[in-house]
């Protein structure tokens, strides 16, 4: 039998760094949200799995009238909080209950709208062998890291990689986790996990196309990704 799969797709952030009138999942990419794309592709690349979308309380009644204009079908919804990381426990919280010893969770940016259905493979394969699966693509600009004193020196950039989402974890891991207070350093999931002590996370090749809608000009950039699928 299959393991079960939970995905959590985080879309509660308020997109303060896009600089649009609306947070950026919400922004539209080829005529539909950013968010609806997101779904979209996550469904197509696991389609057997169960999703979970994280909002913010403010847009919630906003996103039911977007799905309702455009005729589109919502996962179940999850209201978010302050943080990051408040939002991802509540999801976990709304779905502890049916997390059984061989359920996988991800965790996945409402703001990348496209998962490759072969890179969800790799990170579904893996973290059925370890704790966690990140999806990580190489470096290509240089890279100086900044001392303390204001001055910054070269670094080896094949020493580091871009991680994406979305991630992949042990589900009742992932729980536990999660139930560790909040602290300052949790920037991704995998950071909650090790904090933990389930460190047997692996990185797995991610996808250049994989991209996170920061600045207006990355709508661009996934509209060419798009129309090349």
């Amino acid at each position: 039998m299959e393991q079960p799969i939970i995905n959590i797709i985080v879309a509660a952030g308020s997109g303060s760094r896009f600089g649009a009138s609306l947070p950026k999942q919400f922004c539209l990419l080829n005529d539909r949200p950013v968010l609806m794309h997101t779904i979209e592709h996550m469904r197509q690349a696991m389609p057997h799995s169960r999703i979970i979308v994280v909002l913010s309380g403010d847009f919630v009644d906003y996103w039911a009238e977007l799905c309702q204009s455009l005729n589109f079908i919502s996962p179940d919804i999850v209201t978010g909080g302050d943080s990051r990381w408040k939002s991802v426990k509540n999801a976990l919280d709304a779905v502890a209950s049916d997390v059984t010893p061989e359920t996988i969770i991800t965790v996945h940016d409402g703001a990348r709208p496209i998962v490759d259905p072969m890179m969800a493979s790799r990170i579904i394969d893996a973290a059925r062998q370890h704790s966690g699966a990140i999806p990580a693509i190489a470096v290509t600009d240089s890279l100086r890291m900044i001392e303390n004193n204001g001055n910054s020196h070269p670094v080896d950039r094949a020493l580091f990689r871009a991680v994406q989402t979305p991630q992949a974890f042990n589900g009742q891991q992932l729980l536990e986790a999660y139930s560790l207070p909040y602290q300052s350093d949790f920037t991704d999931d995998a950071s909650v996990m090790t904090a933990a002590h389930f460190d047997d996370i692996v990185l797995v090749e991610g996808s250049p196309s994989n991209i996170k809608i920061t600045h207006p000009s990355d709508i661009e950039i996934a509209k060419i990704y798009l129309n090349q699928q």
